[in-house]
């Protein structure tokens, strides 16, 4: 089940980021609110955070589209531990913005322990006022 695609903050921070201050206000509060739903399994902050479109092409190769995340991320067999994000890209533009970097991911998959190095891209789009993942990819890369 190791799925994966990423926010791009410390998780569990209690403040923005420094890297993420350059970012709109409501696009950091949404990367960090991401960021933690992926970690506490939390299905209904993910449904507001993903497009109804989203598509995460997933560390396995393989597609998943928003409910198929959403099934992973809060089965009850799945636990995701807090991370970091090492050589973080942070863009933005107007309505969009692309942020992502390289993260060490440890934690409980079909009830065996998990630990693995991605490097993922998360797209975010502003539509109606609120910010939403449209697109994740997470690639494995050798340990460090």
């Amino acid at each position: 089940m190791l799925l994966l695609a990423l926010g791009s903050s410390l998780l569990h921070a209690t403040e923005v980021p420094v890297r993420h201050r350059q970012l709109p206000a409501d696009l950091a509060a949404a990367v960090a609110a991401y960021d933690r739903a992926q970690v506490s399994g939390d299905g209904q902050a993910l449904a507001r955070l993903l497009a109804d479109d989203y598509v995460l092409m997933n560390s396995r190769l393989q597609v998943e589209d928003k409910a198929e995340f959403i099934r992973d991320c809060t089965a009850p067999d799945w636990k995701l531990q807090p991370f970091v994000v090492e050589q973080e890209v942070v863009r933005h533009w107007r309505h969009g913005a692309v942020l992502g970097g390289v993260a060490t991911l440890q934690g409980m998959s079909d009830g065996a322990p998990f630990k693995v190095r991605l490097r993922f891209a998360d797209i975010w789009r502003e539509r109606d006022g609120r910010w939403q993942v449209v697109y994740s990819q997470a690639s494995r890369v050798p340990p460090p």
